[in-house]
């Protein structure tokens, strides 16, 4: 039987370092963001209904989607980020659909999904697994790792939902406030669980 699984963190809590020990120790991992910009790619359906929405100058000067022009649109404004959900979610909702389909029977299938407490499909999930770090440690991880401003990474936090209503729909959290081993540790020890159910 797979057993299907929720991952989700938020911005620098270290969910793609949890991620890429799940795969490590066998999870079918499925990364929502990876298809996201897969379904927007050039040439795609995906890409045309986002240049209908907002306009041509969403892209880029070779026919790319201009990332950073999107993300400056959209979290300015929550009604052209709902706009730009409502084209790309079912895409990659139907996606990740036929790359589950595609796993072996009794796998364990790890939903990479950063939004996974905004979106609300948390039900369809046989448990969710929450990485967590306070919100200090993500600004300072954004501003030594990623060279953002400090208005830039708190900006971003304030956009994704609170510490509290990811805990919420935790089954499984993952501190990530030690070392890698410390990390390891807990998400191999959440996978040997996962898989004992599969």
């Amino acid at each position: 039987m797979t057993v299907r699984v929720g991952l989700t963190g938020g911005i620098a809590s270290g969910k793609s370092t949890v991620s890429a020990i799940l795969a490590e120790r066998g999870a079918v991992v499925i990364d929502a963001d990876l298809l996201a910009r897969e379904v927007v790619a050039r040439g795609t359906p995906g890409l045309a209904a986002v240049v209908e929405e907002f306009g041509p100058e969403v892209l880029t000067s070779d026919g790319e989607l201009d990332r950073a022009a999107v993300g400056a649109l959209v979290f300015a404004d929550p009604d052209a980020r709902r706009r730009l959900e409502a084209i790309i979610h079912p895409l990659v909702h139907r996606r990740s659909a036929e790359q589950e389909a595609a796993a072996p029977e009794d796998a364990v299938v790890v939903h990479d999904i950063p939004l996974l407490a905004e979106v609300g499909r948390v039900g369809s999930f046989d448990a969710v697994v929450v990485v967590d770090a306070p919100a200090e440690l993500q600004v300072q991880r954004m501003v030594e790792d990623r060279g953002w401003t400090r208005e830039e990474a708190e900006s971003r936090i304030a956009a994704q939902a609170t510490r509290e209503q990811r805990l919420a729909i935790a089954t499984h959290v993952v501190d990530n406030t030690g070392s890698l081993d410390d990390l390891r540790r807990q998400v191999e020890a959440i996978y040997d669980e996962l898989a004992g159910q599969a």
